[in-house]
């Protein structure tokens, strides 16, 4: 079952958060492409939105007017054939083609119009039509204020401080605290951020084309594939004010995100930079010796020595020690090394020692015979002993 219309429009206002200006049923290829894709676009703010049909509330592709150079009509003007443009942008070159001549010429002025903010000069439109491409242009000038010139204020008195020498203290209170997943990045870098790294996170927080007012924009997935959207927040004396279809009062820009969170069920996440890391360990070589050495060779001082004079008379070589036969031994307390021929005083004490040996053995060997003697005969030791005393 299909949404009313009415619903349908409401939830594109609130995905785009950009003003409506002109819609319609087109064509669209990029130069290098064959065919024709057909659309239903909604030129909303500077951007042109486009839908498989009238009742779908997701876009599914969009053009940034803002990067437009130059729009060209690429057929001849015929009153009853189909109009191509072909429109030349910072990144690519795209062609739109329109049923007929009438409806082409209206949806180039509020192109070119809204792309280089000023009304084409050579335009085929009705008054009316003409009307509301100044309409269109008056709001697009008011939404973003700061493509207008700034009028001219009047000297600033010489008793007042310069307005560059520093914010003043109420400026400080009022400045809110930010998240960290607030950039300083337009409408269509916070996107091209949140599709080219999905990875990062879903939401981002962003200046406003309004001043003092904030934005947010953030990327979920649906069932017809991934969504972009952008949030408006007006910004109040007693915080912020989160432009939905009940408006929703909160006091700080964290509340802002935490109610978005909560809101998704957690299944968004504040954008952050991803941060490198290292995933390899490598051995470090070894440090390869400095030389430090100049490129001219250093000279080294030489001594001056006198050469060494030698006398002319030869010197006389002592002739070597007599050699000593095997049993000579030198005495060590005689100091004149006088030798001592060991060997006779060996064999004399020798001698001597054996001499003596021997008249010890003789004797005891004559008292033990002379005991038993006595034994045997004791008559004849009495008898010997008066013969003796006789």
């Amino acid at each position: 079952m299909s949404m009313h219309p009415r619903v349908v429009h409401k939830r594109r206002e609130t995905i785009t958060a950009l003003p409506l200006y002109h819609s319609g049923h087109l064509q669209k290829k990029l130069t290098k492409e064959k065919d024709f894709k057909k659309f239903y676009g909604e030129l909303r703010g500077a951007t042109l939105f486009l839908y498989k049909d009238d009742t779908q509330d997701t876009y599914t592709e969009k053009v940034d007017l803002e990067q437009l150079k130059s729009m060209e009509l690429d057929s001849s003007y015929k009153k009853k054939e189909p109009t191509i443009f072909t429109l030349s942008l910072s990144t690519e070159e795209l062609q739109l083609k329109m049923n007929n001549p009438d409806t082409g010429e209206v949806w180039r002025g509020f192109i070119l119009t809204v792309g280089k903010k000023e009304i084409p000069s050579e335009l085929q439109l009705l008054p009316g039509q003409m009307m509301q491409l100044k309409e269109t242009l008056n709001q697009e000038k008011t939404r973003k204020p700061k493509l207008c010139r700034a009028p001219t204020l009047p000297p600033r008195p010489p008793f007042l401080p310069p307005s560059g020498s520093g914010p003043s203290l109420s400026e400080e209170k009022s400045a809110p605290v930010l998240p960290s997943c607030f950039f300083d990045v337009t409408r269509q870098e916070a996107e091209k951020m949140l599709n080219e790294n999905p990875d990062n996170g879903s939401i981002i927080l962003r200046p406003s084309t309004l001043p003092n007012n904030y934005a947010l924009t953030l990327r979920q997935h649906t069932p017809s594939g991934p969504v972009v959207k952008n949030y408006r927040l007006t910004s109040t004396k007693s915080g912020f004010v989160i432009e939905l279809e009940t408006p929703v009062k909160v006091s700080s820009m964290n509340d802002v995100l935490k109610y978005f969170l909560e809101k998704t069920e957690y299944r968004l996440h504040p954008y952050a930079v991803s941060q490198p890391y290292d995933t390899r360990i490598e051995v470090s070589s070894a440090p390869k010796r400095i030389s430090i050495t100049s490129s001219t060779p250093k000279q080294v001082p030489k001594a001056q020595v006198a050469p060494m004079m030698r006398s002319k008379t030869k010197e006389v070589l002592q002739p070597p020690p007599d050699k000593h036969e095997d049993n000579d031994y030198a005495v060590p307390d005689d100091h004149d090394l006088k030798f001592a021929n060991m060997e006779s005083e060996l064999k004399g004490a020798l001698k001597l020692r054996r001499q003596n040996l021997y008249a010890e053995r003789d004797q005891k060997e004559a008292v033990t015979y002379e005991n038993h003697s006595k034994r045997k005969n004791p008559n004849m030791t009495e008898r010997t002993t008066k013969n003796w005393t006789m």
